[in-house]
């Protein structure tokens, strides 16, 4: 079964607010087994045009992605965020196949 990543692009509006949603989601993404790959480090767009802040989260398997979504932990977590900022997020299964050496994967 292949991992599965929450991937978000964010604008945030009120730091203070923000930081009250980043200490209430830890509970979820504890719960879920969520692991941080990509936490709003310094992003060069190269193409199109994306939010200031990206965050991308691994999870165990698509079904601990949703579930930890729709759990009451993260929609607690989510009503102190939305008023903080706009985010884009979107669930996508990770890679389960092997790398190929000729990169035609």
């Amino acid at each position: 079964m292949p991992k599965a990543y929450w991937i978000a692009h964010v604008t945030v509006d009120d730091p203070e607010a923000y930081g009250a949603y980043r200490e209430a989601n830890a509970a979820a993404f504890g719960k879920y087994g969520a692991r941080f790959l990509v936490r709003g480090g310094d992003q060069q767009v190269m193409e199109g045009t994306l939010r200031p802040r990206a965050v991308v989260i691994e999870f165990p398997s698509r079904e601990a992605a949703e579930a930890c979504y729709h759990s009451p932990e993260y929609q607690a977590a989510l009503a102190l965020r939305q008023p903080a900022g706009t985010a884009d997020l979107a669930i996508v299964d990770g890679w389960d196949q092997p790398d190929r050496a000729d990169g035609s994967n």
